[in-house]
C-alpha cells in the first residue's frame, strides 16, 4: 500500500513468455499488493509461465484485442479492492521502476491518472521508437491537444495509472476492444474532468517486445483521428457519444 491505497498492478498479455518473468521481478512489491496478468487467448506458455509465479491469471478462451483484455483486467482489479491500478504491459517495453513514482501522484491526491510518457524527455528515437512511429506520434498528439483542449505530451503510451474513481466512473465498455481503446480512455478522462499527470519513461524497443505493424498502426491512427473528431463535436453539441455519457 501506498498512503493507505490498496495497488493493483495489471499486465495485459499476449504472446509474452520471453518476456513476462523480466517485467515481474522489476515490480516493487514493497508497495504494490497484487498482479493480475490477463492472457489474451496467446499462442505460446504466457498463461502457464504466469501461474508458476504466483500470478493471479485469467485466461481469454478467444482473443478480444488490446482493448477487450484491458476491460477485463480493470475488472479484476477492482474487484480486488484496488484503490489504485497501474497498467504495465508484459513485454518488458516499460520498466515497472516507475511504478512507485507513478502511484504516489495518485495516492497523495495529485492526479486522478498518470501516464509514463516516452517523448518527454529525448530518449524516444534513442530508444528504438521507429521514425515513422515518432513523426505520426507527434501529429497525432499535437492534433489531439487542438481538438481536446488539452496539453500531454503524448497520447500513445501503454504505461498507465488510475485511480479507482476513474474506472468505476468511466463507460469504458463503450469503448473499442481494439487498439484504439487507449485513446477513447484518455478522451473520457478530459470529458469528465480528471487530473492527467505525466513522468519520463525511457523507451525500449527489441525484438521481443510487442509493437503494432504498419497496417495496425494506420487503423490506430485513423481510429484517433475519430476519437478527437467526435471529442469536439460532443463540446460543440453537433452529436452524443455513448462513450462520453456518465454511467447511470
Amino acid at each position: 500500500m501506498l498512503n493507505g491505497k490498496k495497488i493493483v498492478v495489471v499486465m495485459p498479455a499476449y504472446n509474452a513468455e520471453k518476456t513476462v518473468r523480466k517485467t515481474y521481478d522489476e515490480i516493487p512489491f514493497e508497495i504494490v499488493d497484487e498482479v493480475v496478468l490477463v492472457d489474451d487467448a496467446s499462442r505460446d506458455r504466457t498463461s502457464e509461465i504466469a501461474r508458476e509465479m504466483g500470478i493471479h491469471t485469467i485466461v481469454h478462451t478467444e482473443n478480444l484485442g488490446c482493448g477487450g483484455n484491458q476491460k477485463s483486467c480493470y475488472r479484476a482489479a477492482l474487484g480486488l479492492g484496488a484503490d489504485i491500478v497501474i497498467m504495465v504491459h508484459p513485454d518488458y517495453q516499460y520498466t515497472p521502476r516507475l511504478i512507485p513514482a507513478m502511484a504516489s501522484m495518485i495516492a497523495y491526491g495529485e492526479f486522478d491518472a498518470v501516464l509514463g510518457s516516452r517523448i518527454l524527455g529525448i530518449g524516444a528515437l534513442q530508444g528504438g521508437m521507429p521514425r515513422y512511429k515518432y513523426i505520426a506520434n507527434r501529429f497525432l498528439t499535437l492534433f489531439e491537444n487542438l481538438l481536446l483542449g488539452h496539453k500531454l505530451s503524448e497520447y500513445h503510451t501503454g504505461y498507465r495509472a488510475f485511480s479507482r474513481e476513474i474506472l468505476e466512473r468511466l463507460p469504458l465498455e463503450a469503448n473499442s476492444n481494439d487498439f484504439v481503446f487507449d485513446n477513447q480512455m484518455l478522451a473520457q478522462i478530459i470529458w469528465f474532468g480528471y487530473r492527467i499527470g505525466e513522468v519520463t519513461c525511457p523507451t525500449k524497443y527489441f525484438e521481443d517486445a510487442s509493437s503494432i505493424n504498419f497496417r495496425r498502426s494506420v487503423v490506430y491512427g485513423l481510429g484517433v483521428l475519430k476519437t478527437a473528431l467526435q471529442f469536439r463535436l460532443n463540446k460543440w453539441g453537433i452529436c452524443t457519444s455513448e462513450n462520453l455519457s456518465a454511467k447511470k
